[in-house]
């Protein structure tokens, strides 16, 4: 197999030839047929996540094809396309588990971060962290709904039924909600880097009913405001965004530290939560809705060995969706 495997946090990922990987025990290998880049993997290569597994495979948004399967898995899996998300393993048992929180488990693996993730030619993976998936649809475009999606879906959950949504950070989460929040009959508002026409631009044709700057006042205030850039400074301004009683979701598993406010800027009931992580279940519920809500992702393909290249466009912001790697 070839993989793109980090050695040192900081540095570029490197191209290496392994054998391939031998499932264990209630584990399938799938020959990788598209990985999404996800912020996500810019904070563990960054080094702002630690302690990853090293050297390790990034990659947590996996679409593939099973072509073994270790002791205990059904053989009727061989052949099923399925994706792999950032979750990757709980333990099961500590009280999270147990309360149907795996999100919050106290012993997790994490796919591209703990455990070797995608941005390979095969991939190893928990069986039962493994969804099956529509095997006529394009991989490509499946991709980042393994996280971008699926994290989103989680966020959008904690709004409740808000009706007026702002998003903050308009990239390949944003981008799959406002598609979503459009079917459900929410208003979408878009808040990107100040002076980005284009993302805007990309937003109103989403469906959004305005898009402006990140510090940009809204037209009227908003139920409920999704934070996916990793931006602790967008808090204040989402707070001073929403009605009494909104709410402030951030999305994202890292974010800089969040500048000190005045009170009367949370005042009101307004609501700070973050969003950690997914479980199986948003999976169940988010795959049937996307479907019948017809998103539609808008990727940029790479090969796997411009990972690097990948992640750097990721970094400065030159995407508009997501960057998929297809080995």
């Amino acid at each position: 197999m070839k993989a793109m495997v980090l050695e040192r946090p900081g540095a570029e990922l490197v191209l290496v030839e392994r054998p391939n990987p031998i499932p264990g025990p209630g584990e399938i290998r799938l020959e990788v047929e598209a990985c999404a880049v996800c912020r996500t993997d810019l904070h563990v290569v960054d080094g702002e996540l630690e302690h990853p597994k090293l050297p390790l495979v990034p990659g947590h948004e996996i679409v593939g094809i099973v072509d073994a399967v270790g002791p205990g898995v059904d053989t009727a899996r061989i052949g099923r396309r399925v994706g792999v998300p950032w979750l990757g393993h709980t333990c099961g048992a500590c009280p999270y588990c147990r309360s149907n929180a795996e999100n919050l488990c106290e012993a997790p693996l994490f796919t591209g971060y703990t455990r070797d993730g995608g941005f390979a030619t095969h991939a190893v993976a928990d069986a039962e962290f493994a969804f099956d998936l529509d095997p006529d649809a394009d991989p490509v475009a499946q991709a980042p709904l393994l996280c971008a999606g699926l994290i989103g879906w989680r966020a959008l959950m904690k709004a409740g039924d808000a009706k007026r949504i702002g998003l903050y950070g308009f990239g390949a989460a944003a981008h799959i909600i406002a598609q979503v929040c459009r079917w459900q009959g929410r208003d979408v508002y878009a808040f990107t880097r100040q002076g980005d026409e284009d993302t805007q631009r990309f937003a109103l044709s989403l469906g959004a009913v305005w898009a402006g700057g990140s510090q940009d006042t809204p037209p009227m205030p908003l139920d409920a405001t999704l934070i996916f850039a990793p931006v602790g400074e967008l808090v204040p301004a989402a707070l001073r965004a929403v009605r009494k009683g909104g709410r402030v979701i951030c999305g994202g598993i890292h974010m800089s530290d969040i500048p000190s406010i005045p009170y009367a800027v949370l005042w009101g009931e307004r609501e700070l939560v973050s969003v950690a992580n997914l479980t199986r279940q948003d999976a169940t519920t988010f795959f049937p809705v996307a479907h019948a809500a017809g998103v539609r992702t808008h990727t940029r393909a790479y090969p796997l060995a411009a990972a690097n290249e990948a992640l750097a466009d990721l970094r400065a912001g030159r995407l508009a969706g997501a960057a998929v790697l297809v080995p």
